[in-house]
């Protein structure tokens, strides 16, 4: 990947993380990953590396528009799915 500045280096990078969980857990799970990355939420401007957190819903992993085919494969196994 090429970073999108080629002066400075900095570019857009994703990480994904897969889980299956109950969308309780998910929401919970969103808000400590949060945390983690921006511990002081109530701070004055943007963070000082910007991000952006999202919750995708079953539908969306289900119809394979996220390629979780791995994640999904797995809690059949598990007799979760």
């Amino acid at each position: 990947m090429t970073p999108i500045n080629a002066e400075n280096g900095k570019g857009t990078y994703e990480i994904r993380i897969g889980l299956w969980a109950s969308q309780e857990q998910a929401f919970e799970i969103q808000e400590r990953l949060s945390r983690a990355l921006c511990p002081e939420a109530e701070h004055d401007g943007p963070c000082e590396v910007p991000w952006s957190i999202a919750v995708v819903p079953p539908e969306a992993v289900d119809q394979g528009e996220d390629h979780y085919d791995e994640l999904v494969k797995q809690a059949k196994i598990e007799g979760t799915y």
